[in-house]
């Protein structure tokens, strides 16, 4: 593999599982030194302890980032940890599916705050960091923010909210040196999507809107485009969402 990141300091969150560790992973693989950031310590060691075994360079934060000062604290930690901050990728994220009517704002809440709240405080953040090393943010929305989701009311708006943040920092920011983009991702095997998330009594006919062309693919896939982002690749890509998701919106 290329190693087109090496001597990169790269902040992952969600990186106990899903795309979030198979992007630590491939960061890693191409020479970044990767702090990794997710609520699961155990499952974090998991993803620092295959990184090392391979060769590659790791350290794992636990926090929560549904709390509001988590972000922060991470972002200093991670700086303090590498010395320096090139890259943002802000990975972590849940998904419910509910009848909308029967939604509690307690889980619509909860939601926002982490797929959408968190990652703003994440890159505020970071922002004084990357500016330093003009580096670059890569989010992750999802194709549930570029069409109508059935009972994804919270999910959606939340990564509908992330592309929107997006487009506004590439503005804000792009003619200091960061870029910020995102990833689309859809019909992607991870732990968080499943059969069983559905609303029981709901028209399953619906679900083919969200539905790849072929199949669905693994983490691996999505993690491909973020190094690509992240790396020297994606100069001229600013402002960007990029989708993932094997033609389901083409």
């Amino acid at each position: 593999m290329m190693r087109g990141l090496d001597d990169k300091a790269v902040l992952v969150t969600g990186a106990a599982s899903g795309i979030g560790r198979a992007t630590a992973e491939r960061l890693a693989a191409e020479g970044a030194y990767v702090f990794c950031v997710d609520v699961q310590p155990t499952r974090l060691e998991e993803t620092v302890g295959t990184i090392h075994r391979t060769g590659g360079r790791a350290i794992a934060h636990a926090c929560d980032l549904a709390d509001p000062d988590a972000p922060a604290a991470a972002v200093a930690a991670a700086a303090k940890t590498l010395g320096k901050l090139d890259a943002l990728c802000n990975i972590a994220g849940i998904v419910r599916m509910d009848k909308t009517h029967e939604l509690e704002l307690e889980n619509w809440n909860r939601v926002i705050a982490i797929n959408l709240t968190a990652t703003f405080l994440m890159c505020k953040a970071a922002i004084p960091h990357l500016l330093a090393t003009r580096g670059n943010i890569v989010n992750t929305a999802s194709t549930a923010g570029l069409q109508g989701m059935p009972w994804g009311a919270a999910y959606g708006s939340s990564k509908a909210g992330v592309i929107g943040l997006t487009r506004a920092l590439a503005v804000e920011y792009g003619k200091q040196g960061l870029r910020v983009n995102a990833v689309c991702p859809g019909s992607v095997e991870t732990p968080m999507m499943n059969a069983d998330m559905f609303p029981k009594g709901v028209d399953m006919k619906l679900v083919l809107r969200i539905m790849p062309l072929d199949k669905a693919r693994a983490p691996e896939t999505v993690a491909s485009v973020i190094a690509m982002l992240v790396s020297d690749d994606g100069a001229h890509i600013n402002g960007e969402t990029i989708r993932v998701d094997g033609g389901t919106l083409a």
